[in-house]
């Protein structure tokens, strides 16, 4: 796993170690997995938010693990400004069967095909330089920008979920989330991560294919 673009430490969710019901969307669904949510921050209309992301999976074949963020204002629907998915052929990111980015994003590169491979990642935990099947490996790093339309308060959320299973770990590792160049706030310190872990009701899969795992937050 290589530095962030930015040159500097980057931080991450996985799914190693999930909480059941976490780190979902909601008309998705998934099995276990990590969210972090930053502060809230004030935005005014034309603001550009801007950061970085690189899903990271070792998981392959059909078992279609994903990952995604979203801008949450406090009064209107959440804004998808990314999503990426475990396939077998064709594009990581956007992710299939996911909801659409919001037309204002933009992502650089624009789609994203996975890097193949066993993906040495300390994150993953015992899944890292694991690969199950066609589909494991990683996008690297891909730009998300998103010109916020309404002034208000927003918080950006991060999940990333095991999608038919608890094995074989997925993750997303972030970097450079700025508004109009001014770092967002509300990274917690490792030992605050359980805290900030979200769980959401609504999930069944009890489909145990292969081994359980570890979860955690940090910096690099």
């Amino acid at each position: 796993m290589s530095a962030s673009p930015l040159g500097g430490s980057y931080q991450y969710i996985s799914t190693a170690g999930g909480v059941t019901g976490a780190g979902q969307l909601a008309s998705v669904g998934g099995t276990n997995g990590s969210q972090f949510t930053t502060s809230v921050f004030t935005a005014n209309a034309g603001s550009v938010l801007n950061f970085y992301f690189n899903y990271v999976t070792s998981d392959g074949a059909g078992f279609a693990d994903y990952t995604f963020a979203q801008l949450l204002p406090t009064s209107a629907s959440a804004i998808t400004l990314f999503t990426a998915r475990t396939t077998t052929s064709g594009d990581t990111s956007p992710g299939f069967g996911l909801p659409p980015n919001d037309p204002g994003v933009i992502l650089t590169p624009a789609s994203t095909a996975i890097i193949p491979g066993g993906p040495v990642w300390s994150p993953l935990g015992g899944s890292s330089g694991s690969c199950y099947d066609a589909g494991c490996g990683y996008t690297g790093w891909v730009q998300s920008t998103y010109t916020i339309q309404v002034a208000g308060t927003y918080a950006l959320t991060f999940g990333v979920t095991n999608w038919d299973d608890f094995q074989f770990d997925s993750g997303l590792a972030f970097a450079g989330v700025t508004v109009d160049g001014t770092p967002v706030t509300g990274v917690p310190e490792p030992s605050t991560w359980a805290m900030m872990i979200l769980g959401f009701a609504g999930v069944g899969f009890l489909t145990y294919r292969r081994r359980k795992q570890v979860a955690a937050f940090t910096e690099a």
